[in-house]
């Protein structure tokens, strides 16, 4: 297959900005949330924007704050990789849908965060625009809108005093927004379902501290059985509309 073009438009701006600006404007205020927080923990906004360009995984970064505080700089790298595992499976997911990407495609794994494969999970963006454009410039609002957050949260938090308890809270609140929002727009309910049953029972078996990966290899694994019937299912009641 022929390589993508790598031009950008204006219509591809357009249309990449409004799929990601309901995830901009959640970033932006969970990364003044994540800011706050690191400020808090006496990491600047200097830290934020260094965490949001190289981790840029929120939960993770949540995550590592108290742990960073306490000097366990192995332990909040160890607890890092476990949280983000899940964007390994994103990744190999993806490849399918990447593999002509040219050079982007390595910053799209690279940024492929839990909001932005929601939004490019689908095969094609909308029509009139350079899918390849469209899904580099999704990935790359996502990341700076965060980082933005990040820097402005740091920023703040320097100047103002806030009560940072709960603010880690808003990740969870947000993946609940996302899924909410997924099961609204698909027409098949499969995979949402079984992401839950997966989830659940792994989380059972395993405990609150292992039971992610478990999860996801059991979801990624099942999915690839499934998706002949799942895209059947999906145009079975696409024709139906």
């Amino acid at each position: 297959m022929k390589k993508r073009s790598m031009k950008i438009t204006k219509q591809d701006v357009t249309a990449a900005l409004r799929t990601s600006l309901p995830i901009i404007v959640t970033f932006i205020v969970l990364g003044t949330g994540y800011g706050i927080l690191m400020q808090e923990h006496g990491y600047g906004p200097i830290w934020s924007l260094l965490s949001g360009i190289m981790i840029f995984s929120g939960t993770a970064q949540f995550v590592s704050v108290t742990m960073l505080t306490g000097g366990s700089l192995i332990m909040a790298a160890v607890t890092a990789l476990m949280v983000s595992a899940r964007h390994i499976f994103f990744s190999i997911s993806m490849i399918g849908r990447y593999r002509n990407e040219n050079k982007r495609k390595w910053y799209l794994y690279y940024a492929l965060c839990d909001e932005t494969y929601a939004m490019l999970s689908k095969d094609d963006g909308p029509k009139g625009v350079n899918t390849s454009s469209y899904r580099f410039l999704v990935t790359l609002f996502d990341q700076l809108s965060w980082i933005l957050g990040s820097v402005l949260g740091g920023c703040l938090g320097s100047v103002l005093n806030f009560n940072s308890e709960g603010i880690d809270f808003a990740m969870t609140a947000l993946f609940a927004t996302v899924f909410l929002q997924q099961w609204i727009d698909s027409k098949c309910h499969i995979p949402a379902i079984l992401g839950l049953l997966a989830t659940l029972a792994c989380r059972l078996l395993f405990g609150r501290d292992l039971f992610l990966i478990p999860a996801m290899v059991i979801i990624i694994a099942v999915l690839t059985i499934m998706r002949r019937t799942i895209e059947e299912r999906s145009q079975i009641n696409d024709d139906n509309d």
